[in-house]
């Protein structure tokens, strides 16, 4: 063991914190992940603003990053790097073991990361080797919802169970599943994308040019569309207004949220008849309206649950701003725990870059 840590100690991986009290031998050393020098950066991708982080090797954000974004435009993922490459300037590339993006899409695979989002316009692109010779660094690319899911699991509830499905509400909705401790992506990179479920044969357009899905109803803009349908908010008011009117206690506006929480419950009760989680865990944007949503969620998810899994937990975590960001900078930081191979060649390269020892004198 002492070899072992040693041989951490040199990478910057770990550093000493302190001494433990002896038991008869020699005093025994406290250990714990060295954030000062080794971290990843992580970036959400939305349509119209990019969230960045730098995140240290213990999973604590060191900073924060917001630009206004782009997505259709016809060169956005070279304005992207343009960017990207501004935050990463003022650190040294040495310790930055690799960079991970996250979209509101499809992606084939982390290491290639050709995305297919519709909410951004994006069709094919090969997001991932555009950032690579641009940046000159290993990057990641992953579905927003999967790189949050990766990081409950390192860091949140999902650190206690190797099976569990979260499910996030926001702009969008979507599903991600852990089984057996490992992401599950499907064949193509696209499980989990529950907010394309289709729950009504003559329902609103969605996003993604199909009719009546889950999305259209309880993303963001399907609840402004039916409270301004409603007459509870005038058009162009936006998701601030009908939260407002939520909090002064309007029966119409809660009615929206209510309706919408049903739907959410009874699609969630279906996913996980499918997959057969120990937990489910609920974050995204739309948890701060949670009071809103939990009464009408609870009675549908539960009762259309069958009587033996009616019992499975259901835990809503905090949000902010920059989680989404700390998810995508999760997919480096979980590279050495990828026994699958999801990260391909970029994992190994990541993997790589935390093995180097770190320069004697260069850790305050």
């Amino acid at each position: 063991m002492t070899q072992v840590t040693k041989g951490l100690l040199a990478r910057g991986l770990v550093v000493e914190l302190d001494n433990a009290p002896s038991q008869g031998g020699r005093p025994g050393r406290l250990l714990g992940l060295d954030s000062r020098t080794k971290g990843a950066f992580g970036a959400k991708v939305t349509d119209d603003y990019v969230a960045v982080v730098r995140m240290g090797l213990d999973g604590t954000v060191e900073r924060s990053w917001t630009q206004a974004f782009e997505a259709r435009r016809a060169d956005a993922v070279d304005a992207l790097a343009i960017y990207l490459s501004g935050v990463l300037k003022d650190y040294d590339p040495a310790d930055t073991l690799g960079v991970g993006v996250a979209v509101p899409g499809s992606v084939d695979h982390q290491a290639s990361g050709v995305v297919d989002a519709p909410t951004l316009g994006w069709r094919s692109l090969q997001v991932g080797q555009i950032l690579r010779d641009r940046l000159q660094l290993p990057v990641l690319v992953e579905n927003d919802v999967n790189a949050v899911t990766i990081a409950e699991r390192l860091y949140g509830r999902g650190r206690e169970h190797d099976c569990f499905l979260t499910a996030t509400i926001g702009r969008g909705v979507g599903a991600g599943l852990i089984s057996d401790g490992a992401l599950y992506r499907g064949a193509f990179g696209g499980a989990g994308e529950i907010g394309h479920f289709p729950v009504a044969s003559d329902g609103h357009p969605c996003s993604c040019g199909n009719q009546g899905c889950l999305e259209a109803i309880v993303g963001e803009q399907g609840l402004v569309r039916t409270a301004v349908e409603r007459g509870v908010v005038r058009p162009g008011d936006g998701l601030p207004a009908l939260k407002e009117a939520a909090r002064s206690g309007d029966p119409a506006a809660l009615r929206v949220f209510a309706e919408a929480s049903e739907v959410l419950g009874r699609v969630l009760a279906g996913v996980v008849h499918i997959t057969d989680p120990e937990v489910v865990v609920i974050l995204g944007e739309g948890v701060e309206d949670w009071p809103w949503w939990e009464a009408g969620f609870n009675s549908a998810f539960r009762s259309h649950l069958v009587q033996a899994r009616r019992g499975i937990p259901v835990l809503v975590e905090r949000w902010s701003d920059e989680s989404w960001a700390q998810g995508a900078a999760a997919l480096v930081l979980a590279t050495p725990f990828d026994s699958s191979g999801t990260a391909g060649e970029q994992g190994r390269m990541m993997r790589a870059r935390m093995s180097q020892p770190v320069p004697e004198g260069s850790v305050p």
